[in-house]
């Protein structure tokens, strides 16, 4: 086997190889030629070349969300590094492990003007669990903190960062492995399986008849079938879920924004939960927050190992608990309680989506009506990534088949990294992957093309309505020069050429007749990753987006 001549970069592959991180991103450089052509040359590792370093890390971030392990990546010295930074933070608030490992000059090199140098140690300071700043030589106080910062994105579920400074010359190799680093083992458990005290939150479950359950971003199939009956046939539980909640049952509301936008005071009063139960990460739904933060739960508990999010100013315990350890412990403790609370909201949430069948079954060609028609074609047990701004709020309003499991960045609810990070999930997962994207979005975003992994049945319906259609749906919206110049960010572009030069396939629809004629082809031909772009009219798309909230009453 071919080594890195530098014993440090030995030292990081080696401790890699043992702690079981085996998916590599690098991208092209001098300075991290000695990892590059180690980690490259080793078999223990799947490694990935890719160029733009935003597009590598989101390309990361999306192979860790399918795998779970921690994914590695790789680049030179100097500004490379902080094109890393909207991937680490998304990381950061999704949970998400991601090891961050940059070369670097060494330290004596650092601000006296020499090249492609910049303050490298902390630069993740506000958004990483872990920061080792190793020194030149290889040790054991270097050994230790690589294998913290491994342990740490582990069990933390988030990025951390390794810096090494490497001197010249760069490029020489061994065929010896000159270092045996120091391996330590990690049995930390974050999280307990019982809850502390239950019999006063059983006493407070069993004497509410109000009982909220808000479910965020959250893994498929990662809640037990008895608790989901359970939750599903208490009269005294709502339970709210999104798209992104990955939580399926005829009882629980899958469409929050279908129905509460229409309610008025009374209504929300009626609403009113005395316990709020969450877990799952970000939830996307804006008016749920609003309500929450407005009519106070007296209760509002938590579930998560690691982190609790005081959204709605009301949180009272975080029990630090998988959800599935939480409600195992909890509800065989508990009685049904008599209440009215599931049946009247149920009520009114079965009319909104009769409602909703009518409106949808009589609207014109527009963003609303696409996004009917492109979610009821998804392939059965397919994986949907969504981009965010409008696209993930018109899917909240759409019923998935529960086969489907749909992912989104909702950790920072950036446009910058959808493509990338759903390409590496391709990658990372078996599925059939599609991504529904927004113009604005995939534009921002289209160097993640610029990839030689994607899968020849990768997917992208694009949906084209010439701008940010998000903020004609945001109150506010004024039709003037500068809200289309410096908001919405007006466009003729398409992705014909950009489909072309990446040899991708290319269909177009303008309108229903045609939308039903290419989505069929579309996922018929699987010679090589498919664009499908679906060209909306910019102006109406609000109008009849906000007119549908108007005839749920």
């Amino acid at each position: 086997m071919i080594y890195p001549k530098i014993p440090l970069a030995q030292n990081i592959i080696e401790i890699c190889s043992a702690k079981g991180i085996h998916n590599i991103i690098i991208s092209p450089g001098s300075r991290n030629a000695p990892l590059t052509i180690g980690f490259a040359q080793n078999s223990n590792f799947n490694c990935y070349s890719i160029v733009d370093e935003r597009c590598a890390a989101f390309f990361a971030l999306g192979i860790a969300q399918q795998t779970k392990i921690p994914t590695a990546i790789i680049c030179t010295s100097g500004s490379a590094l902080l094109n890393y930074y909207p991937a680490v933070a998304e990381a950061f608030y999704s949970q998400i492990p991601l090891i961050v490992i940059s070369a670097d000059r060494p330290q004596n090199k650092i601000d006296i003007g020499d090249g492609q140098t910049i303050r490298q140690q902390n630069v993740f300071q506000n958004h990483s669990f872990f920061n080792a700043n190793l020194t030149e030589e290889a040790s054991e106080e270097n050994d230790l903190k690589i294998n913290k910062a491994i342990e740490t994105a582990i069990l933390q579920k988030g990025p951390v960062h390794i810096n090494a400074p490497f001197e010249e010359p760069l490029y020489e190799t061994t065929d010896t492995l000159s270092v045996q680093p120091k391996i330590t083992d990690s049995d930390e458990v974050i999280g307990t399986k019982s809850i502390e005290n239950v019999q006063d939150f059983v006493s407070i479950w069993n004497s509410a008849k109000r009982k909220l359950v808000l479910v965020g971003v959250n893994e498929g199939d990662s809640i037990d079938q008895k608790t989901i009956e359970n939750l599903a046939n208490d009269p005294s539980i709502v339970v709210l879920t999104e798209t992104t909640s990955n939580l399926h049952h005829p009882n629980f509301i899958n469409s929050i924004d279908t129905l509460i936008t229409p309610f008025d005071d009374n209504d929300f009063k009626e609403f009113e939960p005395e316990i709020l139960v969450t877990f799952g990460g970000m939830v996307v739904s804006k008016r749920i927050k609003g309500f929450l933060r407005k009519y106070k739960p007296q209760h509002h508990w938590h579930i998560d190992t690691l982190r609790a999010y005081d959204t709605f100013n009301a949180l009272t315990k975080h029990f630090v608990m998988e959800p599935n350890d939480f409600f195992n412990d909890l509800l065989p403790k508990t009685v049904f309680v008599e209440s009215d609370y599931f049946k009247q909201i149920n009520e009114v949430y079965q009319l909104r989506k009769i409602r909703k069948e009518k409106y949808l079954n009589k609207i014109p060609f527009s963003d609303f009506k696409v996004f009917e028609k492109v979610i009821a074609s998804l392939p059965k047990y397919s994986q949907l990534q969504i981009s965010n701004s409008s696209a993930i709020r018109y899917a909240q309003l759409i019923d998935i088949d529960s086969s489907i499991e749909v992912f989104c960045n909702r950790g920072t609810s950036g446009i910058d990294g959808s493509t990338s990070t759903a390409i590496g999930a391709s990658v990372g997962s078996q599925k059939q992957t599609v991504f529904i994207t927004g113009d604005i979005s995939f534009l921002y975003d289209s160097n993640a093309l610029w990839n030689s992994y994607i899968p020849k049945n990768f997917k992208i319906i694009l949906i084209n309505n010439g701008g940010g259609g998000i903020f004609r749906i945001l109150p506010g919206h004024e039709e003037k020069p500068v809200f289309t110049t410096y908001f919405e960010t007006s466009h003729h572009l398409t992705a014909e050429h950009l489909a072309k030069m990446y040899q991708m396939n290319y269909f177009t629809a303008t309108d229903i007749d045609s939308l039903e004629k290419s989505i069929t082809s579309f996922y018929e031909i699987n010679d090589a990753p498919t664009i499908l772009e679906i060209f909306t009219p910019t102006a109406e798309n609000d109008i009849i987006l906000k007119q549908y909230f108007k005839e749920l009453i």
